[in-house]
């Protein structure tokens, strides 16, 4: 499941998984989840599935959830929506997700979170090379 040197990472960030031995939840408000209007997980049906600020996991269950296709690059990385971006701190919350969701972590867990997982670090990966350079960065604020 998750190994000692992972989950120390995870706590380290912040990033571990709500629902998790009492750990904090990731950057989320026990009201968001209450709410009626909460997305469920595909795996337990639990509220609060799908990605809600930096949640990647449902709290209940902790399966991986799928990602939110709408979220922009800058919110996934954690930057000001500006053309100036701290590369070193952009580099550091890649580093940070990719030790979250990168597929290697998830080679004993479902075939769905397998895929849930190539595609958080697929658009991971998209969003920091675009947002490294100045160029890609700027075409995308204009987009």
């Amino acid at each position: 499941m998750w190994c000692g040197r992972t989950r120390a990472l995870l706590r380290v960030s912040g990033l571990w998984p709500t629902g998790v031995l009492g750990r904090r939840p990731l950057n989320c408000s026990a009201a968001s989840l209450a709410g009626s209007n909460s997305p469920r997980c595909w795996n337990c049906g639990g509220l609060g599935g799908p990605l809600r600020g930096d949640r990647f996991f449902c709290p209940q269950c902790r399966a991986l959830q799928p990602p939110d296709p709408t979220r922009d690059y800058f919110s996934l990385l954690d930057c000001n929506r500006s053309f100036r971006v701290d590369t070193a701190k952009l580099q550091h919350r890649y580093q940070q997700l990719q030790r979250l969701i990168h597929p290697d972590f998830f080679s004993q867990r479902s075939q769905t979170e397998k895929d849930f997982s190539e595609k958080h670090s697929t658009l991971v990966n998209d969003a920091y090379q675009t947002l490294l350079a100045p160029l890609s960065r700027g075409l995308y604020l204009v987009s």
